[in-house]
């Protein structure tokens, strides 16, 4: 094992919070991860499984981004734009949406959510969350993983402008 992987891997076990939902996703079924880095990690959580739902979370226990590294919060925006660039390739959206709160679960993490087109207006903006209990349906959010999978590496391989 490399110093910087061993490094790695004991302070996310000095990290990990017991009990901790988000914490527990590092024991997810593969096929519900979207992708996995040293950081950060996305895919489907039993709960949140709307077609099209995606969550973003830092693999280490933080409960906020006040808590976070340089290079973890230099890399947040680069993971979001990847995400929420995969999230509108595979379902279509005319709009994707970012929530984080942290308060039911004090571990930061994002949950991205598709707005297509026949989601009705009063589902809209911060009523989506109704959508957890009203659209939860576990076999078609897995379903769009693999295609999640292939439009976030194509995302993460284009290269961001920094001239623009």
């Amino acid at each position: 094992m490399r110093p910087a992987e061993a490094a790695r891997r004991s302070r996310d076990v000095m990290t990990s919070a017991p009990g901790c939902l988000i914490c527990r996703q590092e024991q997810a079924d593969p096929g519900d991860v979207v992708f996995a880095d040293e950081d950060w990690s996305a895919g489907v959580i039993a709960g949140y499984d709307v077609p099209g739902w995606v969550i973003l979370r830092l693999r280490r226990h933080a409960e906020g981004f006040g808590q976070l590294s340089a290079d973890e919060l230099a890399q947040f925006g680069r993971r979001v734009r990847d995400v929420v660039a995969a999230v509108r390739s595979v379902t279509g959206a005319a709009a994707t949406y970012l929530l984080i709160f942290g308060e039911a679960y004090p571990h930061l993490h994002a949950l991205i959510t598709p707005r297509t087109a026949d989601i009705p207006e009063d589902r809209r903006l911060g009523n989506i969350l109704k959508l957890r209990t009203e659209q939860n349906d576990a076999q078609a959010a897995r379903t769009l993983v693999p295609a999640l999978r292939t439009a976030y590496l194509s995302s993460a391989a284009q290269q961001i402008d920094v001239t623009a």
